[in-house]
């Protein structure tokens, strides 16, 4: 006895989140090593990621209006590249998230598609039972009217 069907689409979505990591530690690799992302995609999501996380932390701490310097180029190319790694980890499985979602709706929407033709279908046969009850119903009448004009000329 089956218990159900495989999930094949949940092992694909497994595997490509796994295949996930491996890929973003390369891009991470090539952004670190290109000039271009270190410069214009690593670099200011980097600068800014680190403002935002100092100055929330001089205002827990109390301290408000001091500046914040930035990172160095090599560290805002590490961060930048790290936060890119993540992102597209994350990227992922929100995809595969999405994905699954789009699925099970669509498998209910199908479920629901069938059952309503298979009312519908029920409907239509209930109709024509009815017919047919009537129809059985008139001819009953028929025959009873034709055993009553039978027996009643047969009296006379």
């Amino acid at each position: 006895m089956v218990a159900g069907a495989f999930p094949i689409a949940k092992l694909l979505y497994l595997g490509v989140r796994q295949l996930s990591r491996p890929l973003a530690a390369r891009i991470k690799a090539g952004a670190r090593a290109s000039p271009f992302f270190r410069t214009y995609v690593c670099g200011p999501p980097a600068q800014l990621y680190h403002w935002v996380e100092m100055r929330t932390k001089m205002r827990i701490m109390g301290f408000h209006g001091t500046t914040i310097k930035p990172l160095t180029e090599e560290a805002a190319a590490e961060l930048g590249a790290e936060l890119l790694g993540e992102a597209i980890v994350f990227g992922v499985g929100g995809l595969c998230i999405f994905l699954e979602y789009a699925r099970q709706a669509s498998n209910t929407r199908r479920k629901e598609e069938e059952q309503s033709s298979t009312l519908l279908g029920l409907q239509e046969q209930v109709a024509e039972l009815g017919l047919a009850v009537e129809t059985l119903d008139a001819q009953l009448r028929e025959v009873n009217r034709l055993l009553l004009d039978i027996s009643t000329s047969a009296k006379k």
